[in-house]
């Protein structure tokens, strides 16, 4: 069985619209931001900055521009979340308190139904901007909840028995994320979503099939020249938009990610 996914350019008369990050190297590399609506993959070995950047995306778009952000966190409660971001300078209370910022912790261990009540949120709250964190915690147990449908065993023997799930199941993968996808479009929000990529992997995306089904892929890493290794950043795709092909340095500074070197394009 194939799948064939097919994604129509807008109408070039129309001025794109762009979400900004406010991250100003990260903008000016995009053009301007992302075009509006895009469904963007983070994706990066442990360490590079992916939940800092994609939490940094949603609280300059409430403190700089009055858009309301959803943070749905596969790995992380409310409260480590906080925590995390207090190290920056941002206070989500205050953000949530005005009603810019929602913050939502996802047991995908003990709940279901993920797209619907993602809806549910997205109908309430209306948000421009939404974040995924991550992606592959999600997959993984979106592919054994399947798994349990299929053979009719227990989502945590599934758990003890193949941990983690074997990403040869490609045809599985793609059915959850066509209609992850497909119901994310809907939103006509601007999405991140997170990827873990262990360091040297050849691939965009944990599972081989993420960066084929979104808008835009970002890959975070690092980057040798001589003796030193620097944090970088490459725009690998991004739909409806130039970009900056080369690699950008990065760090992570006491407010979030800073991109401000002159002549960073490596």
């Amino acid at each position: 069985m194939y799948f064939r996914f097919l994604f129509i350019r807008p109408n070039s008369s129309i001025p794109m619209q762009r979400s900004k990050t406010g991250i100003q190297g990260l903008d000016k590399a995009l053009n301007g931001g992302f075009p509006e609506g895009n469904l963007v993959l983070l994706s990066g070995g442990a360490g590079t900055g992916k939940s800092t950047m994609a939490m940094q995306y949603l609280v300059n778009g409430a403190t700089l521009f009055g858009e309301k952000g959803l943070y749905i966190s596969t790995e992380q409660n409310e409260e480590e979340l906080q925590k995390a971001a207090s190290q920056f300078g941002w206070r989500l209370v205050d953000l949530e308190n005005k009603n810019l910022l929602k913050v939502v912790y996802f047991k995908v261990l003990e709940q279901d139904h993920f797209i619907q009540k993602v809806e549910e949120l997205v109908q309430t709250f209306k948000p421009k901007r939404i974040v995924i964190d991550s992606l592959t915690t999600l997959t993984d147990f979106m592919m054994m909840s399947e798994l349990q449908k299929d053979v009719g065993v227990s989502l945590i023997k599934i758990v003890d028995t193949v941990s983690p799930i074997p990403r040869t199941e490609q045809i599985v993968t793609k059915i959850i994320l066509y209609n992850l996808v497909n119901k994310l479009k809907e939103f006509e929000s601007t999405v991140l979503m997170t990827s873990e990529l262990p360091e040297g992997s050849p691939r965009l995306s944990a599972d081989g099939v993420t960066e084929f089904v979104t808008d835009g892929v970002i890959l975070l890493g690092y980057l040798a020249v001589g003796a030193t290794d620097f944090r970088s950043m490459r725009i690998r795709k991004m739909r409806y938009t130039d970009h900056e092909k080369g690699s950008l340095t990065y760090n992570l500074s006491p407010t979030g990610i800073d991109i401000t070197a002159e002549n960073n394009i490596l």
